[in-house]
């Protein structure tokens, strides 16, 4: 296989080596990549030991006194630098992505592009970081408030999405005046090194220290180090709820921050006006994108009992066409979950469909032989099942997508809202006032809701991030660059008194 695109990352084939961003380190243990395509070796990364994580900490610490004093539009202009070498090397970084992590090409550019739209989107934000004037009810008084950078942002990323989310938090953290370090996914570190290559290039140019954007590879013990460390006063976490919970009683108990994008369990409502066309292309890419393992990932398909045999059976001809294999080649839709271990969830999930008394529309199973020698690569699965079932509760890392049947649609946003889960939802529908109450306060409860579009996927203009246990956090475009500053309220007295509370006087 043409492994070119790791040379012009500057990783060499099968040892691209240990970076932190501010230096090269050796003394870990190493953490090797095998990509799920073809369960070859990729290369090796050194696991940041104990000592170089202080290192880092300190590099990060000496970086931010020199950036939080640069003017915000100087930090955009930095941002919007990194954005012009992602474009140059959107092809490379694209193929690292798919390889590594096992999504087509096509998501592998695409998630490329995020980072492209993310930095410029971060540069003009940059121009924008507002405060509000509020009257003051002291006379000759003026009141304000401003946004100070944090410090340190400490970035715990998920393998789903090796580069994209990292750059939704860093990069409109380091218009913020913040500096990052990152804990990329050990399922995809190479990505990660890659990225913090590039960024180092843009910090050397510009004559600024390599602590601005840091690097720590490494398992579960990195963001350990990071979530008990007071020396980071907010963490940003993507990943399970599991491991959700526990970052964020941890950061909570030394009165930190946390910006956490945790589980989905997303739905479609599919009411008898949706348009089947629409209906069958956002269903079928929400359930089978990135093998299902997107957070965004449709999970559920809720349908109307009038039309429910008709989606079923276009549904299944619509999963009979799906090509399945090497996710580099573009005639391909679907290819490998990241590793066996999720494919021992995914059959898990499968065996439990049936104890539950579910039945298979579609049926799943691993494949094998020429081209799947991984052991990765599934069938996405459909199965007719029941709200309550405890599977259907659970979020399954996999493409399988379950069919549950409702009568009215007060029933469907019950079904929709009954799941510990919060991320996306959405709802096919030709009714204007079915998709208002969708929407309206008493319809979905998640922080995601869409009309006549699938679950799966975001624009970096929007506050990306859900609510219940997939975590609170909001993350990328609106306003959320307010979780990356401390806001301060300031009020100004240019009389000759100090007017003092509840008419309290002094004599003196």
């Amino acid at each position: 296989m043409n492994t070119d695109f790791l040379q012009q990352l500057g990783l060499a084939p099968h040892n691209p080596g240990t970076f932190t961003g501010m230096e090269s380190f050796s003394g870990g243990e190493k953490l090797e990549s095998y990509s799920p395509v073809n369960g070859a070796l990729i290369g090796s990364v050194t696991q940041t030991t104990r000592e170089e994580y202080e290192q880092v900490i300190r590099a990060s610490e000496a970086a931010f006194k020199v950036w939080r004093e640069v003017p915000a539009p100087k930090r955009g202009e930095i941002v919007r630098q990194y954005g012009d070498l992602l474009r140059e090397y959107k092809d490379p970084l694209g193929r690292l992505v798919s390889y590594e992590m096992g999504k087509s090409l096509q998501e592998g550019w695409g998630e490329v592009q995020e980072m492209i739209d993310i930095c410029d989107f971060a540069v003009g934000q940059s121009r924008q970081l507002y405060g509000l004037s509020m009257h003051s009810e002291r006379p000759h008084h003026r009141m304000y408030e401003q946004w100070h950078p944090l410090g340190i942002v400490g970035i715990i990323s998920a393998f789903n999405f090796p580069v994209a989310v990292w750059s939704w938090n860093s990069m409109i953290a380091l218009v913020c005046g913040d500096v990052c370090v990152w804990k990329p996914s050990e399922k995809a570190p190479l990505c990660g090194v890659a990225c913090q290559l590039l960024f180092q290039r843009i910090l050397k140019a510009n004559n600024l220290p390599e602590g601005i954007i840091t690097l720590v590879n490494g398992d579960y013990r990195i963001g350990e180090w990071m979530t008990n460390d007071t020396r980071v006063p907010l963490i940003s976490a993507t990943g399970s709820t599991r491991m959700g919970k526990i970052v964020g009683q941890t950061v909570a108990g030394r009165m930190g921050r946390t910006l956490l994008e945790l589980g989905g369990n997303n739905a479609i409502i599919i009411t008898p006006s949706a348009d089947i066309n629409i209906v069958l292309t956002g269903a079928l890419f929400g359930a089978v994108g990135t093998a299902g393992q997107r957070c965004t990932s449709t999970r559920r398909l809720i349908i109307h009992e009038s039309i429910y045999e008709e989606v079923k059976e276009k549904l299944a001809r619509a999963y009979g066409q799906l090509r399945i294999g090497n996710p580099l080649d573009q005639h391909n839709h679907v290819g490998p979950l990241i590793d066996t271990g999720a494919v021992k969830a995914y059959l898990h999930a499968i065996s439990e469909i049936g104890r539950e008394g579910g039945s298979m529309l579609v049926e799943g199973g691993v494949l094998d032989g020429p081209g799947f020698e991984s052991g990765c690569y599934v069938k996405p699965c459909v199965a007719e099942a029941r709200p309550e079932m405890a599977i259907v509760q659970h979020e399954t890392f996999a493409p399988i997508l379950y069919l549950l049947k409702y009568k009215d649609l007060d029933e469907a946003i019950a079904i929709q809202n009954g799941v510990p889960q919060g991320l996306s939802s959405a709802i096919m529908t030709n009714d204007m006032r079915e998709a208002e109450k969708f929407l309206s306060v008493a319809g979905s409860d998640c922080g995601i809701a869409n009309v006549n579009i699938g679950t799966s996927g975001a624009e970096i203009g929007g506050a990306f991030g859900g609510e219940k246990e997939t975590g609170g956090g909001r993350e990328s475009g609106s306003d959320s660059w307010k979780a990356y500053m401390r806001r301060q309220t300031n009020t100004i007295n240019y009389s000759k008194t100090v007017p003092l509370a509840q008419g309290i006087q002094f004599d003196l």
